[in-house]
C-alpha cells in the first residue's frame, strides 16, 4: 500500500515514516501544504495522512480540495488540538478519521489498518489481508499464500507492492505508467522495462504457487490480474 504523509515537523515526519515503512507501507512524505496537495491530487495513494497545521495550505484545505476533485483515498487527520470543533472541521472537509497528538504507535497503525481495510472491504479477509481467487497476501510477513494448497512464497518489496495493486484491483487493467508511478514514484527515473522485469518476477511467484490467478498482458493497455482461462 502507498501512503502519503504531509507533516511539517521534521522529527515527527521522520519517525512516522520509519514506523510506516517498518510495517511495509510505501510512504512518501512532504513538509508543506502546497507540495502535499500536488502529491495528493495524483491519485496514486491508498491513504493520506495530513497534519492540520501546515505552511502554505492547511490539512483541512487539502482534504477539501482533493475530495472536490474526486480523490477517494481515505484521509487520516493529525492535530495537536483535541477541540470538538476542530474534529468536526476535519470530518466536514472530507477526512475519514482524526488522531490527536501525542498518540501511541499502536493506535496510529490500528487507524491506518482500519482505513485501508475499509477502503478495500470487498478484497480483504477478517484480518485485513488482501485476497483474490486462491491468493492471500500476508503483508506482515511479505508472503503470498495459495489458500487452496497451502503453499507460500516470500516476496521482495517491489513484488509486494505490485501484488497489493493487482489484488486490490482484480479484473482491472492497470497501465505501465500507473504501475511505475505507484511503485517508483513521480521523481524516480525507473523506465517501463523495470515494470516488465518485476511483472515477470511476480508471474514466476504465481506459477510457483500453482495459482489459478495470472497477470495477463493486455496489448497496448497494460496488465490485468484474472483467473486462468
Amino acid at each position: 500500500m502507498k501512503i502519503l504523509l504531509v507533516e511539517d515537523e521534521k522529527r515527527m515526519s521522520e519517525a512516522l515514516c520509519e514506523i510506516l515503512r517498518q510495517e511495509k507501507y510505501d510512504t512518501d512524505a512532504f513538509a508543506d501544504g502546497i507540495s502535499g496537495l500536488d502529491a495528493a491530487r495524483s491519485g496514486i495513494y491508498d491513504l493520506l495522512i495530513l497534519d492540520v497545521m501546515l505552511p502554505g495550505i492547511n490539512g483541512f484545505e487539502i482534504a477539501r480540495t482533493v475530495r472536490k476533485e474526486g480523490v477517494q483515498a481515505p484521509i487520516l487527520m493529525l492535530t495537536a488540538r483535541a477541540d470538538t470543533d476542530d474534529k468536526v472541521s476535519g470530518l466536514d472537509s472530507g477526512a475519514d478519521d482524526y488522531l490527536t497528538k501525542p498518540f501511541e504507535t499502536k493506535e496510529l497503525l490500528a487507524r491506518v489498518r482500519a482505513l485501508l481495510r475499509r477502503n478495500n472491504m470487498q478484497k480483504t479477509d477478517d484480518t485485513g489481508n488482501l485476497v483474490s481467487g486462491d491468493l492471500k497476501l500476508d503483508r506482515s510477513r511479505s508472503m503470498l499464500i495459495n489458500t487452496e494448497n497451502g503453499m507460500d512464497v516470500r516476496l521482495s518489496e517491489k513484488e509486494l507492492h505490485i501484488l497489493e495493486i493487482f489484488l486490490a484491483n482484480e479484473g482491472t487493467i492497470i497501465g505501465k505508467e500507473q504501475l511505475a508511478v505507484k511503485i517508483w514514484g513521480f521523481d524516480n527515473e525507473a523506465e517501463y522495462n523495470n515494470v516488465e522485469v518485476y511483472i515477470s518476477f511476480t508471474r514466476k511467484k504465481l506459477q510457483f504457487l500453482a495459482s489459478m490467478m495470472e497477470i495477463k498482458a493486455v496489448r497496448g493497455l497494460g496488465y490485468e490480474l484474472r483467473k486462468k482461462e
